[in-house]
C-alpha cells in the first residue's frame, strides 16, 4: 500500500486545489470561515467570467444618466443566479434597499416579485444577504432635488410588517443577514453620537428577535464611538465592515471595534463599495462597463490596502471563530470576480507565510 501523503503535502495539495479553482472564478471554499460573494449580481459584463456565453443574447438594457454622463447598463435574467452560486457563497440583495416588500395597502411592491424571482430560481444551499428599506434608517430622503426629513425613521412596526415579515416568507432559512444602511451625516447636521446610538438601540430593541442576523453600517465616522460599538455588543448587532468614499479603511474600522465581532450569531459583514476619497458618479464611470479591473481603481495604493484589509479581516474572523460574508461591489475595482480573485490571492500567500 503506498504511504499516505504527509499533512503538509496534503495542505499544499489542497491549496493548488483551492487556487485552481479561483482562477476559474470559483470562489466557494477559499478558507472555511468565509463566504465570497458581490453586491449585486446580473452584469453582462460577467459573461464569461461567472455567466456561460449563452446569456449573451439574452440581456436586457438601460441608460443610466449619472454625473451628466450617460450609461448603458446591460443584465443578464434573474434565471442567471442559478449559475451565480456556482461561483459564490452569498449574494447581497439591494434593491430592497430602494421600496420596501408590501406597500402600504399590504399588497406586494415590484421589490417583493424580484425577490420572489430570486427565491424561485436560487439553488436550496443559496445565501443571502438582504439590505433594509432606506425609508426605515435614513433620517432624511432625497425627494424632488432636496433633502427632506424622513416620516418613516426608526419605524420598527412598518419594517417589521412590510420588510422582515414578507422577506422571511419568501426566502426563509436562506436569508443570513439584513443590513441596515444609515446614510451619511455631516457632524454639523447629525444628533450626537450617543443619542444616535440609543436611537438605533430603541429601534433594534422593538424590533425584536427572530429572523435574519441585523447588522448596521453607519457611513458617519463621527458616530463610530466606542459607546456605539458597546451598543451592538450588548444588542447583538453586526458591525458593517465598509470600504467606502469617506469611511477611513477597513484596518482602522477594526481598531475601532474594538478588535471584536458583535453579531449575536457570530457572523460578520464586508463590504467593498468605493474607493476611498473617490465619490459613486466617479468610480461608476471608471468601472463601466464591470468587464474587467480598471487600472485606475484597481492599480493604486488604496486598492492594495483595500485587498490587505479584507485578507487580514479573513484571519481575524477565523481566530474568534466568526464566518465572515465579504460583498464586493465593481466600483471597488471595476470588476468585482476579478477583486475577489486578489483577495482570495492575498489570503492565499498569508496562508503559506504562516505554514513557513
Amino acid at each position: 500500500m503506498p504511504n499516505s501523503p504527509r499533512p503538509e503535502t496534503r495542505n499544499v495539495q489542497s491549496l493548488r486545489k483551492r487556487r485552481e479553482r479561483v482562477q476559474r472564478y470559483d470562489f466557494r471554499r477559499v478558507r472555511p470561515r468565509v463566504r465570497f460573494g458581490t453586491a449585486s449580481d446580473r452584469y453582462a459584463g460577467w459573461i464569461g467570467q461567472i455567466y456561460p456565453r449563452r446569456y449573451a443574447t439574452k440581456t436586457a438594457g438601460r441608460t443610466r444618466t449619472l454625473g451628466g454622463q450617460d450609461f448603458r447598463e446591460e443584465k443578464v435574467p434573474v434565471e442567471s443566479v442559478r449559475d451565480y452560486f456556482e461561483h459564490f457563497e452569498v449574494l447581497e440583495i439591494d434593491f430592497t434597499f430602494y421600496r420596501a416588500l408590501l406597500g402600504d395597502d399590504d399588497t406586494p411592491t415590484s421589490s417583493y416579485r424580484a425577490l420572489q424571482n430570486y427565491a424561485d430560481f436560487a439553488p436550496d444551499e443559496a445565501r443571502f444577504l438582504v439590505k433594509a428599506p432606506q425609508m426605515y434608517v435614513a433620517r432624511t430622503l432625497r425627494r424632488g432635488g432636496e433633502f427632506v426629513d424622513n416620516p418613516d425613521f426608526l419605524d420598527a412596526d412598518g419594517c417589521r410588517k412590510r420588510f422582515l415579515e414578507p422577506l422571511r416568507e419568501v426566502l426563509g432559512e436562506r436569508a443570513v443577514g439584513v443590513v441596515y444602511q444609515q446614510e451619511y451625516q455631516r457632524v454639523s447636521g447629525s444628533p450626537p453620537p450617543q443619542e444616535n446610538a440609543e436611537a438605533l438601540a430603541a429601534f433594534f430593541e422593538t424590533l425584536g428577535a427572530g429572523g435574519p442576523q441585523a447588522h448596521v453600517e453607519l457611513r458617519s465616522e463621527h458616530l463610530l464611538t466606542e459607546a456605539y460599538f458597546d451598543m451592538l455588543q450588548h444588542a447583538g448587532l453586526g458591525f458593517v465592515f465598509s470600504h467606502w468614499t469617506w469611511l477611513p479603511r477597513i484596518r482602522r474600522q477594526w481598531k475601532m471595534a474594538g478588535e471584536r465581532f458583535t453579531a449575536a450569531n457570530g457572523e460578520a459583514v464586508c463590504r467593498l463599495l468605493t474607493p476611498r476619497d473617490v465619490k459613486y458618479a466617479d468610480a461608476y464611470a471608471q468601472a463601466h462597463p464591470f468587464d474587467a479591473p480598471a487600472p485606475s481603481l484597481s492599480d493604486t495604493p488604496g486598492a492594495r490596502d483595500m485587498v490587505d484589509d479584507a485578507a487580514a479581516l479573513i484571519f481575524q474572523a477565523e481566530a474568534q471563530d466568526a464566518t465572515l460574508n465579504l460583498a464586493l461591489n465593481n466600483r471597488a475595482w471595476g470588476n468585482a470576480p476579478d477583486l475577489g480573485r486578489a483577495i482570495a490571492e492575498r489570503a492565499f500567500q498569508e496562508e503559506e507565510r504562516r505554514a513557513g
